[in-house]
């Protein structure tokens, strides 16, 4: 997913203050970064939930605050995300982080003012892919080898860590929620507020009404 951020606005003061849905700016916002999906009207979404299978899209405008979930955005390297997402910001900052669990996957990115000033991509398989900027204070633990993977496997884990530990803590530090929280995470073992009370839209992409025989 995608966050748009106002300077100075923390998406968790935003979240636990149960913001209200601002639905005709949502449908504007999820048909400008997706213009070629046509996109229609679908049953909501909740930011507990920000992995809409591919037809789909979820889009949430509050208060100083914007998020987009789509599996578009799933990218492996974030300093590449089209300009198109990145035009939408409007001078406000941007949040970008997804995961993958089957591949242990995470990445994310963090543009202020219009400059790319973190971004990381990784997982064990591709080990590293993109690590620009200097690492974040939660990133600490991880790269200093604190949060080692111990492997029953003749071969090391290929990481200093697990990709998706660190996703539940940058999201955990970006949005004030966890998928996965708890003890032995870095994490606290209640969320910030109730993911599932926050409403996104959603639309999906619609059919054309011609058909090839």
């Amino acid at each position: 997913m995608i966050a748009y951020v106002d300077s100075g606005t923390k998406l968790v003061d935003v979240f636990s203050a149960s913001p209200q849905l601002d639905r005709e700016a949502s449908s504007k916002l999820a048909m400008e970064l997706f213009p070629g999906m046509k996109l229609v009207p679908d049953a909501d979404g909740y930011l507990s939930y920000t992995c809409p299978p591919r037809k789909q899209v979820f889009a949430g405008c509050y208060p100083g605050v914007s998020v987009v979930a789509a599996s578009q955005l799933g990218i492996d390297y974030p300093s590449k995300l089209p300009a198109t997402y990145l035009s939408a910001a409007r001078g406000r900052d941007i949040y970008f982080l997804a995961m993958h669990s089957v591949v242990d996957w995470f990445a994310f990115a963090i543009w202020s003012s219009g400059k790319l000033t973190r971004s990381l991509s990784l997982s064990p398989d591709s080990k590293v892919l993109e690590d620009i900027g200097e690492h974040l204070p939660f990133e600490a633990p991880y790269w200093s080898g604190q949060r080692k993977v111990d492997s029953d496997d003749d071969e090391p884990y290929p990481l200093p860590f697990r990709p998706l530990e660190l996703g539940e803590v940058a999201l955990f530090h970006f949005f004030g929620y966890s998928l996965e929280g708890g003890p032995g995470n870095d994490l606290p073992d209640e969320p910030r507020f109730d993911a599932d009370s926050i409403v996104l839209a959603g639309f999906r992409g619609s059919k054309p009404w011609w058909k090839i025989w």
